[in-house]
């Protein structure tokens, strides 16, 4: 059995060099995760503290026999009101891998949401060589104002909802211009260790390239299913969409950068800046100086 206590909560986050209220799980951004065995029967009490109706789907679950416990709002459930609580509990039916949690409910998914991690069953290997460690990494979108407030003046003026302000890893934004101070997240690895790296994009409406400075990736599952692995450079991924890829540490010690894109081969609005982060190998000095990485155009259509 496995489980989760959800409190959603309003909490104060600074990013891009701005704070705002925003509505977190356990006032944290991304969210907590639910990590599980193959068959195992999950209960999740999620506890409403906030002032908006909303509901927890369990992006990519079956719900064999547990329709009730799927969360789309007004569809299995009626949204949990503020002040209110519901209980999820449904059994996770010959699934292992990677998924998705997030609110289904308006645009609260922007902050609510986290990962699902599925093990095998005990005693039961990976078809692939076992991992030194595993890494879960999440890309989302970041908004400077009140998500709620977006989809609203949407709604009135007609026209189409303002872009994000940023691209998110692991909830840090990195610098972006007009905020070049903020820190970005830092992937820690040593040299000669393999890595299970669990990327999931959580944005609300971008399809996504992620790609590491110096490093190729081995993809051995996409949406919780195994695949036959492959090896690239460059992962690209639709929102609600999750891809394993095992990461050898090969290169000398340093700091490679990893940058996150988005792709869109339309003349319409998107935001076009390119979230960075970091991989810094053990032993690696204060200040080193980065090992850049090109990202592919964005209507680079052939990688798609």
């Amino acid at each position: 059995m496995a489980g989760l206590h959800v409190q959603v909560v309003f909490k104060n986050t600074t990013k891009l060099c701005s704070s705002k209220p925003t509505i977190t799980v356990n006032g944290k951004f991304p969210g907590p995760t639910l990590y599980a065995r193959e068959d195992d029967t999950v209960i999740v009490r999620v506890i409403n503290h906030v002032n908006h109706n909303l509901t927890i789907h369990w992006h990519g679950v079956k719900q064999l026999g547990t329709a009730w416990a799927d969360g789309p709002a007004y569809i299995t459930q009626c949204p949990i009101q503020p002040g209110q609580n519901f209980i999820y509990n449904f059994t996770l039916t010959g699934q292992r891998g990677t998924l998705l949690w997030h609110a289904h409910t308006s645009w609260l998914r922007a902050t609510l949401h986290g990962a699902i991690v599925i093990l095998p069953k005990r005693g039961t290997p990976y078809p692939f060589p076992t991992p030194d460690e595993e890494k879960t990494v999440i890309l989302a979108e970041w908004w400077k104002s009140d998500v709620e407030a977006v989809v609203n003046q949407s709604i009135k003026s007609g026209l189409p909802p303002n872009v994000s302000d940023s691209h998110t890893i692991n909830g840090h934004a990195g610098p972006v211009p007009g905020c070049s101070s903020q820190g970005g997240y830092t992937l820690h690895v040593e040299s000669g260790k393999t890595y299970l790296l669990r990327i999931i994009n959580a944005a609300l409406n971008d399809d996504l390239f992620f790609k590491i400075a110096g490093h190729n990736l081995t993809v051995v599952e996409v949406d919780a299913s195994y695949t036959k692995p492959f090896q690239t450079d460059t992962i690209f991924i639709s929102p609600g969409q999750t891809t394993n890829a095992i990461l050898t540490a090969n290169r000398g010690i340093g700091k490679y950068l990893i940058a996150v894109s988005p792709f869109m081969d339309a003349p319409v609005g998107f935001d076009n800046l390119t979230s960075i982060a970091s991989l810094r190998y053990k032993g690696t000095p204060a200040n080193p100086k980065a090992f850049l990485t090109s990202i592919p155009p964005q209507n680079a259509t052939p990688l798609v």
